[in-house]
């Protein structure tokens, strides 16, 4: 055990103030500070809470002289708390200042803040939501941090047993190192419970772009790399409920990777796409097949005909609970994530006998209207934009050729669409009976997508056996206009018989007439869908 007086950064604690909203670990807290003859000052609820554990605690109300008032909105905010706090222990005019006035130092700061965040996530109307917004707990946060240099500040009870720990091994005091480490955390977490109040406020204000826009993460889960092993990563929760990738519970396997969350976060998006039982392969944030079917067995093997290459070590979603059935035909392949609302208890079994096959249970499917936003950076600046909530049915489109679709053409027609909506631009997407058939992904040049994805189905049918691709006789979806006739006419070359796409192109009517002279059906959405 270290002597305090032989390291100038040792701080030892002698007196604590505690008030926290969250009470895992206060007792243990406050049982080892007594222990040290720490003197504990708390209020309210963390005061009665230590007391049931048999902790002396002075109440701040005593130390301050002044009572909890306004239904406790104001118990913390006194120069007595505050003055302990900021007061510079080596500065001979801030020590005579606080011994003027009775103001005794405070060395350890345990708070936590009013669960705003979780209020706010549960639905609660506004006036829940401003009733737990906190105010002296970011202030007595604030003040302890930014006197570090003499005063540890603890926000989660997480941190309880390093500060322990650290005392245990130096006498009752901290270092300086931990009480900088728990600084920038307190800080951090200040900055995060203001975002996520001034996100929610803006909402209810029906302010679209703030002036100021602050984008909150908390509770690390620190990854084994990023994109590629050299680069480091780690997954941060925003207080967004969407479910998704990020909100999963885990049932097995082994600990996500960066690649895995994001190709499960895509795969979920566009399971939920489909309104009857559907199956989603997903491949470096691209689909390589996807397919709704009246069983999740049958829509998977749909979906896996598609591109049987690209779907090994691929992502699986499913919109529906995930039963024996499909777990068989999931786990005769290689897949790194299988992602779902529930899994039965004969899927679970199955597909557990693969120890690093991930499954995530997201307990419900996201809203493929929308909500929410999405964002990303760029150097120096940061992107954010709503999420694309676009949906059409066969009444939101417009027949634009001779040529109307037929009913199997305008259901097909609907299934292209909403892959390439969470396809990488260019997109391209062929399908045929409720499955994707070919699929053209991220390619500068439009026609090069559909002559990709025209290549694939090429490939699939001689894989499958078949005579001919299944591109004969299908719809096709393009993400964004056709600018010039040529992809479309490669579209005709596959064999796609209907094509839908946005419109809106100054070659328009050249595309129709292309359109026209083969015979096709084209119908326009007035939507695009572009995906960087």
């Amino acid at each position: 055990m270290m002597d305090p007086s032989s390291d100038p950064g040792l701080v030892p604690i002698r007196r604590a103030l505690v008030s926290v909203s969250d009470k895992a670990g206060l007792a243990g807290l406050g049982a080892a500070l007594a222990a040290r003859g720490v003197e504990v000052l708390s209020t309210g609820g963390t005061a009665r809470a230590l007391r049931e554990a048999g902790v002396a605690t002075v109440e701040v109300s005593d130390r301050t002289g002044f009572p909890e008032m306004l239904d406790g909105r104001v118990k913390t905010l006194h120069p007595v708390l505050h003055g302990g706090l900021l007061g510079l222990r080596g500065d001979p005019g801030h020590v005579a200042a606080m011994a003027a006035h009775g103001i005794a130092p405070i060395d350890l700061l345990a708070v936590n803040l009013y669960p705003f965040e979780e209020t706010a996530a549960s639905g609660a109307d506004f006036a829940a939501c401003v009733e737990d917004i906190d105010i002296g707990g970011p202030a007595l946060i604030r003040a302890a941090a930014k006197n570090h240099e003499s005063v540890a500040v603890v926000v989660d009870p997480a941190d309880y047993g390093a500060l322990l720990a650290e005392m245990e091994a130096h006498g009752g005091a901290t270092t300086l190192a931990l009480r900088r480490r728990l600084a920038a955390e307190a800080f951090a977490r200040v900055a995060a419970y203001d975002a996520a109040i001034a996100a929610r406020l803006a909402r209810e204000a029906g302010v679209e772009a703030p002036r100021h826009f602050a984008l909150a993460g908390r509770a690390p889960q620190i990854l084994r790399y990023g994109e590629n092993p050299h680069q480091r990563a780690a997954f941060y929760r925003t207080a967004e409920a969407r479910p998704g990738a990020g909100t999963a519970r885990q049932l097995h396997g082994r600990e996500l990777g960066y690649n895995n969350i994001a190709d499960a976060d895509a795969a979920i998006e566009l399971a939920a796409e489909f309104d009857g039982p559907a199956v989603v392969i997903v491949k470096h944030a691209n689909p390589c097949g996807a397919a709704e079917a009246e069983t999740l067995a049958g829509a998977y093997a749909r979906a896996h005909d598609c591109d049987r290459t690209s779907a090994f070590g691929g992502v699986v979603a499913a919109n529906r609970e995930i039963d024996a059935a499909a777990a068989e035909r999931i786990a005769a392949i290689f897949t790194e994530v299988v992602a779902a609302p529930s899994f039965s208890a004969e899927a679970l079994d199955i597909l557990r006998a693969r120890p690093n096959l991930r499954l995530l249970a997201t307990g419900a499917m996201p809203d493929p209207a929308g909500g929410g936003f999405a964002a990303r950076t760029v150097a120096g600046g940061l992107l954010v934009q709503s999420r694309d909530g676009g949906r059409i049915g066969p009444g939101d489109w417009r027949v634009v050729t001779e040529r109307a679709p037929t009913d199997g053409e305008a259901r097909d027609l609907l299934v292209a669409w909403r892959i390439a909506k969470h396809t990488k631009s260019n997109a391209i997407v062929y399908a045929r009976d409720g499955a994707s058939v070919g699929i053209g992904a991220g390619q500068p040049s439009r026609v090069d997508a559909a002559r990709i994805a025209a290549a694939k189905a090429r490939e699939a049918a001689d894989a499958l056996g078949l005579a001919e691709p299944r591109t004969v006789g299908s719809a096709v979806a393009s993400d964004a206009f056709f600018p010039f006739a040529d992809g479309l006419l490669a579209a005709a070359e596959a064999g796609a018989t209907a094509v839908i796409q946005p419109g809106g192109s100054v070659r328009d009517r050249e595309v129709v007439a292309a359109a026209n002279a083969r015979g096709l059906a084209m119908v326009f959405t007035g939507t695009r869908h572009f995906r960087h």
